[in-house]
Parts: structure tokens; sequence; C-alpha cells
């Protein structure tokens, strides 16, 4: 199986498994922005090598406020952080739930992470009718039972949004509740600002919500690792007062800064690039006969015609070069379940060809 630590991306098992392939693995496991890292992000680094000699700023100054001027909060709202998924175990360690909500399917490491800092944890679980998103009552009766939430927003693997109408039920209930509801949006740059639907405007006053995002999937820099939070101060202070000193290397700080003033070009061709092959491609692999909710991130969900299974598809696919990402571990979904990240053109129509020629030949 691909997923050996339980995610898409690992180019290494991927080597052990199918041998190491003279072109490079066509990799739609994992779900990067097709053009790379903004222009001159790459030559920022290697020019600032050197940087590693010294340490890190720990308190993250000049990237936090860069990140506040761009989301409109103060710098005490914001928690910078080694990715998202810090993010994301900061805030277990700072809220110590006792009980953790999960809507599935959604993404592996809120159960994993949960468990890891020792909480229960409790799901609802979203129906194929609605495109595997739950339903606004099953999330509050959730947020009732447990002392902390994660929701996705635009899930994973679905890649669907909630309506803000719903979200704000959501904020309210938790409040109310005294349960901390964290919306994940580590992919909602990848969605135009008209069409996103996010609490951040309002989020002064949900003192129970944060927000969890990602620097790593939309510009490109996994391998840096970076992320943030916003959140109210004294739920950010207490983020940040469980984070190991030095957690978010100097090189990292410096892409992140690069990235958020590379300018509004690189983020509207990624936008529209996104939007426009996203298209394409669902409607390609509607053609092929497979079940294709109309996600709204750089990735679609997709449901493979009987009798295939991903693991089957994904052996296929991984012995020729491909790298799909198997969903049928996700509670919730089927064996025929998969994941594939949107790309350019070119390598979405090589996906569809090579994935075509597989589903007409049968197994």
């Amino acid at each position: 199986m691909l997923e050996k630590y339980g995610h898409g991306g690992d180019l290494l098992t991927a080597a052990e498994l199918y041998g190491e392939n003279s072109g490079g693995f066509l990799d739609f496991s994992a779900n990067i922005n097709p053009l790379g890292p903004p222009p001159g992000v790459l030559a920022l680094l290697l020019d600032a090598v050197s940087a590693i000699t010294a340490y890190p700023d720990p308190g993250h100054r000049r990237l936090k406020a860069l990140l506040a001027e761009n989301l409109g909060v103060g710098t005490d709202w914001i928690t910078v952080a080694n990715g998202a998924a810090e993010s994301m175990a900061l805030l277990l360690l700072a809220a110590a739930p006792r009980r953790v909500g999960i809507v599935e399917p959604c993404f592996s490491e809120y159960r994993q992470l949960a468990e890891q800092f020792g909480a229960e944890v409790l799901s609802v679980q979203g129906t194929r009718g609605s495109d595997y998103r739950a339903s606004v009552d099953e999330i509050s009766g959730l947020l009732e039972q447990t002392d902390l939430l994660f929701l996705g927003q635009p899930n994973n693997p679905n890649g669907v949004q909630y309506p803000l109408d719903e979200l704000r039920l959501l904020a309210r209930k938790a409040e109310a509740c005294g349960t901390i509801l964290a919306v994940d949006e580590a992919f909602i740059d990848f969605i135009p600002e008209a069409d996103r639907q996010s609490l951040l405007p309002e989020l002064g006053a949900y003192r129970h919500t944060v927000l969890v995002r990602s620097m790593t999937k939309f510009f490109a820099i996994p391998g840096l690792r970076l992320g943030f939070t916003a959140a109210h101060p004294e739920l950010a202070a207490a983020m940040t007062g469980k984070q190991v000193t030095w957690s978010v290397n100097g090189l990292a700080l410096l892409a992140g800064e690069a990235c958020l003033q590379s300018g509004d070009g690189y983020v509207q061709e990624t936008r529209a690039l996104i939007a426009a092959e996203r298209q394409l491609l669902r409607q390609g692999l509607l053609e092929l006969g497979c079940e294709v909710p109309p996600g709204e991130a750089n990735f679609l969900l997709l449901r493979l015609p009987a009798p295939w299974s991903a693991q089957e598809l994904q052996q296929r696919l991984g012995a020729g070069g491909i790298l799909v990402r198997s969903c049928a571990m996700y509670p919730g979904l089927e064996p025929g379940h998969m994941r594939v990240a949107v790309k350019g053109r070119a390598d979405n129509a090589r996906l569809l060809r090579e994935l075509g020629a597989l589903l007409r030949a049968g197994i």
C-alpha cells in the first residue's frame, strides 16, 4: 500500500513498491500547487542558505506581521507552526480535550493526533447523497458531546465546503457549549474569495473558533513545513505556550515571508488554473464512468466503476509511474474510492488517458 504512513506524496515508499522511475513519478497523491513556488522564492532560498548558521526567530515576528496584515487580524491572533499538523497538535495540547469530534470522511491526522494525546474520538459521518457532508444538526450534536471538534473547510478528501450560514450556526453552538471548533482551512486559498465560505471576517465574535491554515499546499513548499492558526489571543497564547522553541526553521520563515510578498499575479494564476483544470479533469473522470463529487479544492474524490478497487488501480497506475491516493481506508468511503490532485493540462490528460486504458481493458 502506498499510504504506508497514512498520507500521499510518499515518493520513497513509491520507489520501494514500484521501483525507481527513470522519469520520476507523476504524483497525483499529494495536493500541491502545480505551478510550484512563487517566482523568486527558490532563488531567495539558495541565496539565503547561509542563514542555516543562525537560529531562526523564535517569535516568528516578521511572518506574523505579514500574516496579520493579510488576514486583517492582530499579530496576537496568529500562531505560526511547523505545518498545519503541528498547529493541530498545539491546539490539542493547549485545550487538553477529553473528547474530540470529527466529521468523517476527513483528514486522518484529526483522529491520529487526538488519540496520540489521549482523547476519545467521537464522530459523525457524511453521506454519499450530500457529497459526504454531515448535516449541521449532526455536527451540532457532536459539539455538545465533545470538548474540541475538527471540521474540514473545504474538507479532505471530498473537497466540499459547508455554507457560511451553517458555519455561523456551528460557531455559535461552540460558544454555547464551550467547545472549541477547529475549522481546517488548509486548502481554502485555492478557492476564489467570492466563493470562499470562511468565518475569518467575523472571527472576533467567536472566542472558541480556531482557523487552521497551511502555506505548504498553495505555495508548493511542503518540504519546508509551514502553517498557522488564527484564534482569539488567549487561545493563541495557550497554543504558543505549548510550542517547542525553534520548531519552525529559518528557511521556512524566509520562504513564508517571500510567498506572502510575491504579489497577486501568482495567486490569481493559481486559482484560474485550478478552476479550469478541475472542471476538465472532473468531466473526463465522469466520462470514464467514475462518480465524482463537485469539489472546490485542488483535488477530486472519485468512486471507480465496479468492480475496480482503488488498491488495484493504484498498483496498476503506480507501476506505470503515476501515483494516486487510495481512500479505501477512510471511514464512510468504499474500496473503490480514490483521490487525485488537480495538475496542469498535460499531466491531467496523461492520467485520464492511462486510467481510461486500464478501465477499458478490465481487471
